[in-house]
């Protein structure tokens, strides 16, 4: 079990108290997402705006309790975005920063490429982007159909092909889109991408939760990539592609199984708050979702804190997600039933955590796919059957 040493309960001690501003303009930015423009002076958008910057390039986030806390870790991560989701995930998603694009950056980028990405980030805020999943593939990347056909000497490199679901796309400044230069796993690229730049083009779809990600499809046609725009570059093949995302998406996905612990905590505490007298089995029912909360926090954190000690350690982040997906839509729904049967039509904050948990299911990989992946640590011994939280780390232990 991870016990939180002084320093992280500062942190989320912190983050919550900042998470106050987010609750407040959750609901006003679900009807107008473009609001986020006017609160980049609002402290938990601040240090969204650079979370996961290290400290050689430059950035120096708000002192808390005497620490700086870069969110360069899965832990730091899983425990901010709980959070700031349980204030108002609209809010979370809608900030500026480099977020999932800068977990790829420190993953894979040569040394001038992350000087280049950092030095733009903390010049003003920007919103950046991750482009992986396509219209017909999903988010299969062995499939993918996005190419990149390599420059020749009197042409540079073009990027061709469309994305979808891609939070944030329609304003973002950067961004990193998966393609290919060949078929098979090595031929699978990441390239970084400026918008606007000519053949981009990026539009919000219509969603009716999780609003303020703007989430977007795109289309790219003849996009020219300049070689220094390869991720990876200085690696090999097998290095940059498939290997690539796969560690990334390792180690977001404690972040995103925070946010859908997040929504479900914001529902009972919402009961909590707004029922102030309760029956004895309302009370057990209560009791019951706070414990399932409690336990899913735990897999988070020690999922969390997996990654951090060893990258490619994503099965626990897999069974995470997957708890953490369902108790969301579990504690959203029930949450509904204490107000009566106008719930959503009287309560907006509920119905808002309703749409929203919705999409907790398809962000990073649907249940089905982590279950997959579950089954194959076990399949493989990479993860013990009879013990499969052995490999909780380290310290923080």
């Amino acid at each position: 079990m991870i016990q939180l040493d002084d320093r992280l309960l500062a942190l989320r001690a912190q983050v919550r108290e900042w998470g106050a501003d987010f609750r407040a303009l959750g609901l006003a930015l679900d009807r107008d997402p473009e609001l986020i423009r006017e609160h980049f002076d609002l402290p938990a958008v601040r240090y969204l705006s650079t979370m996961g910057i290290p400290p050689e390039y430059g950035n120096v986030p708000i002192p808390i309790a005497g620490n700086r806390f870069y969110g360069t870790l899965a832990l730091e991560r899983a425990i901010i975005m709980e959070e700031l989701s349980c204030a108002d995930v609209g809010m979370l998603v809608a900030s500026p920063g480099p977020l999932l694009a800068g977990v790829l950056i420190d993953l894979l980028a040569d040394e001038q490429q992350k000087d280049w990405f950092y030095g733009r980030m903390l010049e003003s805020p920007l919103w950046t982007f991750f482009a992986l999943t396509e219209p017909d593939r999903g988010s299969d990347a062995g499939a993918l159909s996005t190419t990149v056909v390599p420059a020749t000497a009197d042409r540079p490199a073009l990027l061709s092909g469309a994305k979808r679901y891609v939070g944030n796309a329609a304003r973002a400044q950067l961004g990193v889109v998966f393609a290919r230069t060949s078929p098979g796993p090595l031929g699978i690229n990441a390239v970084l991408v400026e918008n606007p730049s000519t053949g981009f083009h990026a539009e919000a779809l219509e969603t009716i939760g999780l609003r303020g990600a703007r989430i977007s499809a795109i289309t790219m046609d003849e996009v020219e990539i300049p070689p220094e725009r390869f991720l990876g570059r200085h690696l090999s093949p097998s290095r940059r592609g498939m290997w690539a995302f796969v560690q990334t998406f390792n180690l977001l996905r404690p972040g995103v199984a925070a946010i859908a612990l997040g929504i479900a905590r914001a529902a009972h505490e919402y009961v909590i708050t707004h029922r102030t007298s309760l029956r004895r089995d309302e009370c057990d029912r209560l009791d019951l979702l706070a414990r399932r909360i409690d336990g899913a926090r735990r897999l988070v954190h020690l999922a969390a804190a997996a990654v951090d000690a060893r990258t490619g350690d994503g099965y626990l982040a897999s069974a995470a997600k997957v708890r953490a997906a369902q108790l969301a839509h579990d504690a959203t729904q029930e949450a509904c039933t204490f107000f009566g049967a106008g719930a959503r039509l009287e309560h907006p904050v509920l119905d808002k955590l309703v749409r929203d948990a919705r999409g907790m299911e398809f962000i990073e990989g649907t249940s089905n796919m982590q279950k997959l992946n579950l089954f194959q640590g076990l399949f493989t011994g990479k993860l013990d059957r009879e013990d499969p939280f052995r490999t909780a780390p380290l310290a923080a232990v």
